[in-house]
């Protein structure tokens, strides 16, 4: 298990991505997701009131609402994680105070629930001062709708402004950050953002940790995405000069202990000395090899060799 410094918090490391659900999965799907994952001991869920505002027909909120609605079919909000974001949805973007407070009232209405246990500050907002922010941090916190907050897509020099101006203030510290991280993106997270997060005892919580499905091994070439959901951001990566390095590299350690991709680009972060990775199913047989990659041990020997070929992105 894995502990969120400065909580009472206990998860199994690893993050169940709620973008998918009203996206790639539909209601019925993602119940079925939602129960495969907890049913194999995952308790942590990740979700933001903007998902998924960009799937045609869509507004936002519609992954909180299925999660809501799992949640009170299951009767188990009290064995969930729950962490949701503000600042994405179309019509509740930035950081103001009455934004924030409004955006997580209706976030609250459509998870079904009176509290969230993280909540993000899921985009900087820089027409809103770090005091601000901080103040109105303070506001949630206050108000018991939210155990604890959480920032996302800081820069480094925002994310310890933040921090800093919180523990001057004495409000109750941000606990965990969510940076980019995973084998073809290490250069911003290893060199600015982890210090920060040792430094202050930030729970990292990575998301792209699959890097839009490149890192699951599914995809040798940029042909084999073509038409997928992600299709286009892992056609780019697919591109870059060193990703077949890294692919090979994965898929022999993998062989070497019998399991998928997937589960060992996620043992990799956890081996980087991440709390837990956030990653993503749309199917509930998409789910076991996520699981596996929250408990497979690589040796030094396979953590270099994967180093070693990401090295390019370091």
């Amino acid at each position: 298990m894995a502990r969120i410094p400065r909580t009472d918090i206990d998860i199994l490391p690893l993050v169940l991505g709620g973008n998918t659900f009203g996206w790639t999965s539909d209601e019925q799907a993602s119940f079925a997701v939602l129960d495969a994952f907890v049913a194999a001991g995952g308790s942590a869920i990740d979700t933001a009131d903007g998902y998924s505002a960009w799937v045609p027909g869509n507004s936002g909120g519609e992954s909180e609402t299925i999660l809501g609605a799992w949640m009170e079919a299951r009767g188990n909000r009290d064995e969930v994680v729950l962490a949701t974001k503000v600042a994405s949805k179309p019509d509740r973007q930035g950081l103001s105070r009455e934004n924030v407070l409004a955006a997580l009232d209706e976030s609250l209405q459509r998870l079904r629930t009176d509290h969230v246990d993280l909540y993000y500050f899921h985009f900087d907002d820089e027409n809103v001062s770090i005091e601000d922010q901080v103040a109105t941090a303070r506001e949630v916190l206050d108000s018991g709708n939210a155990r604890h907050l959480a920032l996302s897509n800081y820069s480094p020099e925002r994310l310890r402004a933040f921090l800093e101006t919180a523990r001057e203030q004495g409000v109750t510290l941000p606990v965990a950050h969510q940076p980019q991280y995973n084998l073809l993106h290490r250069a911003q997270f290893e060199q600015e953002f982890a210090p920060i997060a040792a430094e202050f005892e930030l729970a990292t919580f990575p998301y792209y940790a699959l890097a839009s499905g490149v890192l699951t091994g599914k995809y040798r070439t940029a042909a084999d995405a073509e038409g997928a959901p992600r299709g286009g951001a892992a056609t780019e990566l697919l591109g870059q000069p060193g990703t077949p390095a890294v692919l090979e590299a994965l898929h022999a350690v993998a062989e070497a202990h019998g399991v998928e991709v997937t589960s060992v680009s996620l043992a990799w972060l956890r081996a980087k000395g991440v709390t837990a990775p956030i990653a993503s199913a749309s199917r509930p047989e998409q789910v076991a090899a996520l699981i596996a990659g929250a408990t497979l041990e690589l040796d030094a020997a396979e953590v270099t060799a994967l180093d070693d070929a990401s090295q390019p992105f370091a």
